[in-house]
């Protein structure tokens, strides 16, 4: 299926701050990749479920709009969002119907894994930075 180009995507973003952020990033550069590879694994892995969980919450009359949400990982970012150009009206609502916010549901019932994956990440560079 063709994607609609990305000047239509729109994305759902939470931001968690981490106090002594940059003690942690200095330590992260000492740090093995290996263990960068596998926290970004189980970001990727939970950036899969995050998507089936907005893809099941996503309302369905065609379901275009559900084959157009994605989930990306970048580094310690999960980003999920939808490339249908109507997706930011059935999120957030119009002055004619409700919003849907089936991805801030979705972040937001992923949340407490999501904090769980990197705090288990931080902890494990920091114990491998510190050896």
């Amino acid at each position: 299926m063709k994607k609609p180009s990305e000047a239509h995507a729109m994305s759902v973003e939470m931001e968690t701050h981490v106090e002594g952020l940059e003690q942690f990033r200095q330590r992260m550069e000492r740090a093995d990749l290996s263990l960068k590879a596998s926290v970004h694994q189980r970001l990727a892995e939970l950036a899969d479920s995050i998507k089936e969980t907005a893809q099941q919450l996503a309302p369905m009359r065609t379901g275009y709009l559900r084959s157009t949400i994605y989930a990306q990982t970048e580094d310690w970012t999960v980003k999920i969002g939808a490339y249908a150009p109507y997706a930011t009206y059935v999120e957030y609502g119009t002055r004619f119907m409700r919003g849907r916010r089936f991805l801030t549901r979705s972040l937001e019932t992923h949340r407490p894994q999501l904090e769980s994956v990197i705090g288990l990440g931080v902890e494990e560079a920091v114990r491998e930075a510190s050896a």
